[in-house]
């Protein structure tokens, strides 16, 4: 399984709610893939410019085919990424 957690931080407060629906669009076309078993967005109460995405997939062949997937090259890679500034946090389960 890869577990794949990503902080993303809104560079202008203007587009906190431009962001926050493309990660909606993102995350419904993501669950829909091939081994994906758990996308989810997550926005912080206490820092609105904040979202947090935690994402679980079957296999790395899986996380692979994603990136090149709809959800990533025609709303994540062109509309988010240039709104934020992206910390991934690639991890081990331990419980």
């Amino acid at each position: 399984m890869i577990y794949n957690n990503i902080l993303l931080t809104v560079k202008n407060e203007a587009n906190i709610d431009t962001v926050r629906e493309l990660l909606v669009e993102q995350a419904t076309l993501s669950r829909a893939e091939p081994g994906c078993a758990r996308f989810e967005v997550y926005h912080s109460r206490e820092d609105r410019s904040l979202f947090i995405l935690v994402e679980q997939w079957e296999s790395q062949e899986h996380l692979d085919v994603h990136r090149q997937a709809k959800s990533c090259v025609e709303v994540y890679a062109p509309k988010v990424l240039p709104l934020v500034n992206r910390v991934p946090h690639p991890s081990d389960r331990i419980l």
